[in-house]
């Protein structure tokens, strides 16, 4: 699933009349690249959120599943944007099969291996351990971190404000990591989510879910991609220094330092 639903406000005036996810970088619309990455990894079938700009969204992933030759269907927010968590809940009536699944933030340019994300997530630790979620993390120049110990997610932190979070004591080595926005889910999180409470008809990020299902036991694990190409396109800043990285022949699957967070 990609998630393109958001409005892009940090992008403006580039989002005013073009979705985020159609803003190009190096000529290339975000969510075409993004796509183009997880058929490459295996998926023959793309779930995509949409809200702003929706019309514009659809017609342009109407052609491009014709020229990917996958299947894209359509999960539409029409009030309002459901964030990462209301979005993938939504759109579970359309998911297929048992697999785990690809989740991936449309605005993240990278060149992190998904095939080894998913294997990672397939090999964990089985069955009492196995894991709802594997997220690929890294070490960078950040903020705000996600922590996680010999058992998985369990808080995180903001070095910014000092603010912090942690649903249980940690065990073990613990290890500050920035989160990359991609995420390999295991369709038993539809049904957790609801038990949690969680409901489709109401905004809320996958990051807080995932805590409230850490506390519950559940295990959330890393997948530590630290050296890999990534940039996340949330402002006009970040877009043009990947526009510069790539049009100037920059690492596209190599090693690059990510940008700070702000």
């Amino acid at each position: 699933m990609i998630l393109a639903a958001g409005l892009g406000t940090r992008l403006r005036p580039l989002t005013d009349h073009t979705p985020k996810a159609l803003v190009e970088v190096a000529g290339v619309p975000m969510i075409e690249g993004v796509a183009r990455r997880l058929t490459a990894a295996g998926a023959d079938r793309l779930v995509v959120n949409v809200h702003h700009h929706a019309a514009l969204v659809e017609s342009f992933l109407d052609r491009l599943a014709a020229t990917l030759g996958v299947e894209i269907v359509i999960s539409r927010e029409e009030e309002r944007p459901l964030d990462t968590g209301g979005g993938l809940l939504q759109a579970a009536a359309l998911f297929r099969g048992g697999d785990p699944f690809f989740l991936h933030n449309v605005d993240v340019i990278t060149g992190i291996d998904l095939g080894a994300l998913h294997a990672a997530h397939a090999s964990g630790p089985a069955p009492a351990g196995a894991a709802v979620a594997t997220l690929a993390v890294h070490r960078r120049d950040t903020r705000r971190f996600l922590l996680f110990d010999e058992g998985g997610l369990f808080g995180w932190e903001n070095a910014g404000t000092g603010a912090s979070r942690m649903v249980r004591d940690p065990g073990g080595d613990v290890s500050r990591l920035g989160f990359a926005g991609i995420h390999v889910v295991s369709p038993a999180a539809f049904d957790l989510l609801r038990e949690a409470g969680y409901s489709s008809e109401e905004p809320f990020s996958i990051l807080d879910a995932y805590l409230r299902l850490a506390a519950d036991g559940r295990r959330i694990a890393p997948h530590d991609v630290t050296g890999a190409f990534w940039v996340e396109i949330g402002t006009p800043d970040r877009l043009a220094r990947a526009e510069a990285l790539l049009t100037s022949g920059g690492p596209s699957n190599g090693g690059s330092t990510p940008p700070r967070d702000r």
